[in-house]
C-alpha cells in the first residue's frame, strides 16, 4: 500500500471507504435537473433513478444476458453526476463538455477508492455503458429511458402534469424486445388513462402525440445517430 492509500490488492482502508460513501451519497441529494426544470414538486433524486433500474435488472429474463452486470451498470451509469451534476440538454453543454466533466468527475471519486482494481472496475462498468460495448450496456440504455418515462407517468398521474414530450422523445428508441413490450404497455395505459380523463366528446387518445412521425424523423429531431445514444435526461 503506497502512502496515497492505493493498493494493487482488493483491500479498502475504512477512511477511503467512507471517503466513498460521502462521495457517492451526494447523489441522494442531487435531484433530477429535468423534473425541477418543469415545475415537478418533490422531484426524484439521481440515485432514486438509479435504485429503480437496478431492481429492473432482477426481470431481465433473456438467458444470454448477465443479469448481475445489468445492474453493476444500472448503479454505475450515473455515478460521475456526484461530481459532475446532472446536466440535461436544455442547459446547452456539447456532448464533448458534458463527457469530460464527467470523466473528470468519475476520476476524483474512483481515487477515494484507494484500492485500483475496484476503481478500475467501476470505470470500466461506466465506460461500458456510455460506449454502449456489450448487450447488457444496450439493455441499460433501454432501462434509463424506460424508467424515466415511467417517472414521467407517476408525476403525470399524481400531480395532473402534462409530461407528453419525454413519451415522444423516447418512442421508437427501445432496441431490446422485453422493454419494448414493457414500454408499449406503459403508453397503453398512459393513453387509457388520458382518455378516461377527456370529456366523451373528444376523440380517442392515441399511444402517443406524435404518432404521425417516422422513427426515423424522432430519431432526426433528438439528435441519434443510430448508434447507442443516451436518452434525454428529464
Amino acid at each position: 500500500m503506497s502512502a496515497a492509500g492505493h493498493g494493487t490488492d482488493m483491500n479498502v482502508l475504512p477512511a477511503s471507504a467512507l471517503s466513498f460513501m460521502r462521495v457517492v451519497g451526494k447523489l441522494k441529494e442531487l435531484k433530477r435537473t429535468g423534473w425541477v426544470h418543469r415545475g415537478v414538486a418533490k422531484p426524484e433524486s439521481v440515485s432514486d433513478h438509479m435504485y429503480r433500474m437496478a431492481m429492473c435488472s432482477f426481470l431481465i429474463t433473456d438467458p444470454t444476458l448477465d443479469r448481475s452486470r445489468i445492474m453493476k451498470l444500472a448503479m454505475v451509469h450515473d455515478l460521475a453526476e456526484a461530481l459532475a451534476g446532472d446536466i440535461a440538454p436544455f442547459q446547452k453543454v456539447s456532448k464533448e463538455d458534458k463527457r469530460r466533466l464527467e470523466e473528470e468527475g468519475l476520476d476524483k471519486i474512483c481515487a477515494t477508492i484507494g484500492s485500483d482494481p475496484i476503481a478500475l472496475e467501476i470505470k470500466k462498468l461506466w465506460y461500458e455503458y456510455e460506449d454502449c460495448t456489450s448487450e447488457e450496456a444496450r439493455v441499460v440504455k433501454d432501462l434509463d429511458k424506460l424508467e424515466m418515462i415511467v417517472q414521467a407517468d407517476d408525476y403525470e398521474k399524481g400531480q395532473g402534469l402534462d409530461l407528453g414530450e419525454f413519451f415522444e422523445s423516447t418512442e421508437g428508441c427501445f432496441t431490446t424486445p422485453q422493454v419494448q413490450s414493457w414500454d408499449k404497455e406503459l403508453r397503453e395505459q398512459r393513453a387509457a388513462r388520458r382518455q378516461e380523463a377527456k370529456p366523451s366528446n373528444q376523440p380517442p387518445a392515441t399511444t402517443s402525440d406524435s404518432c404521425t412521425k417516422t422513427s426515423v424523423e424522432k430519431g432526426a429531431a433528438r439528435g441519434d445517430t443510430g448508434t447507442c445514444d443516451p436518452s434525454p435526461d428529464p
